[in-house]
């Protein structure tokens, strides 16, 4: 940012008339703007006005330097009180470095840990998978009697449309024959 405001003046600085740069009044006045924001112009002859842009996404959040803070005081107040908790542990079942038997508590930690994180949650894989079959089963019927009777459907019309190429096959393969003359009847002799 300063790097910035330092360019920025160079550059202006630069630009102005000589005489203008002598002066010990001049006013200058460093403005951030956002996005596509202009840049305020000066009030007066003796005021140099620098902005330096960022992006809008930027508007409304803390500075950047502000918002890094790697020291203690950012950890969170529970990461605290629990280690202030431990801080006072040694000995048997402490499962610290320090103190007679201090190793022997760290099983029965993990074990208890393992225990508060399971507590919370209702994970078992046979009732979730049967849960999830027991909902495909229960369509499963009516979507198989739809489908049944789509394709019973396509089929009588794939039937239909057979014996109606197989009507007309014939009836076009047919001779073609004169009908049929029926002869006059003859006078009876006597």
């Amino acid at each position: 940012m300063r790097l910035t405001i330092a360019l920025s003046l160079a550059v202006l600085a630069g630009a102005t008339p000589v005489l203008a740069q002598d002066a010990a009044n001049d006013k200058v006045n460093a403005v951030i703007v956002y996005g596509q924001d202009e840049c305020p112009r000066p009030t007066s002859d003796d005021e140099i006005t620098v902005c330096a842009r960022k992006p809008e996404a930027e508007r409304f959040r803390i500075p950047k330097g502000l918002r890094e803070t790697p020291s203690a005081s950012s950890e969170s107040w529970n990461s605290r009180v629990m280690a202030y908790e431990r801080v006072g542990k040694t000995g048997t079942m402490s499962c610290t470095p320090s103190g007679a038997g201090g190793w022997t508590g760290c099983s029965q930690k993990l074990i208890e840990q393992a225990y508060a994180e399971k507590q919370g949650e209702d994970m078992s894989f046979a009732r979730i998978i049967e849960e999830e079959r027991g909902k495909r089963l229960a369509t499963i019927d009516t979507d198989a009697s739809a489908t049944q009777a789509r394709v019973e459907a396509v089929e009588k019309e794939i039937d239909a449309k057979k014996r109606a190429e197989q009507e007309a096959e014939e009836a076009a393969m047919q001779p073609l024959t004169p009908p049929s003359v029926t002869p006059a009847p003859t006078p009876p002799k006597n």
